[in-house]
């Protein structure tokens, strides 16, 4: 887990299924860029099947422009992983066309702000009372726990 400074206001990545239910949290630092974290973030999903053990891949991810790097995307090529990524606009000057994004998997992207604004219903995640990254990640995790229960 990365460590988180103190001072700084925790970024949380949450990566999730279609149905908006969360797989998995990652803390950084909240000065940091969130594609720093994306391999820390896909190793810690597990997508969880019928029957059997979870994947440890999705079939697809659709993230913002922020994760709009070429390694990200040739990250997930050689795993397999199609990609909703949007390109950053004036960021392509090179030669060769610019990536394209699948707009029917973006579409489903919004069930990662609607995850987001349930977690910011509880109290205890949005003013922070746990000072430790740790503490404050199994907060998260415990909101996860009342998500899956909820539904």
């Amino acid at each position: 887990m990365a460590t988180v400074e103190a001072g700084s206001p925790p970024l949380v990545h949450l990566p999730q299924d279609r149905q908006g239910l969360p797989l998995s949290a990652v803390l950084s630092a909240g000065q940091r860029h969130e594609s720093a974290f994306f391999t820390d973030l896909m190793n810690e999903v597990s997508v969880p099947r019928p029957r059997g053990r979870p994947r440890k891949r999705p079939e697809a991810i659709a993230g913002d422009r922020a994760y709009d790097a070429d390694w990200i995307r040739q990250w997930c090529a050689d795993k397999g992983i199609g990609s909703a990524i949007p390109v950053r606009e004036n960021m392509r000057d090179g030669p060769g066309r610019p990536p394209t994004c699948d707009d029917r998997r973006y579409r489903d992207r919004n069930t990662v702000e609607r995850c987001v604004g349930h977690l910011k219903e509880r109290r205890r995640l949005v003013v922070r009372y746990e000072k430790k990254a740790s503490h404050y990640k199994a907060m998260i995790l415990w909101a996860f726990v009342e998500e899956y229960l909820n539904r």
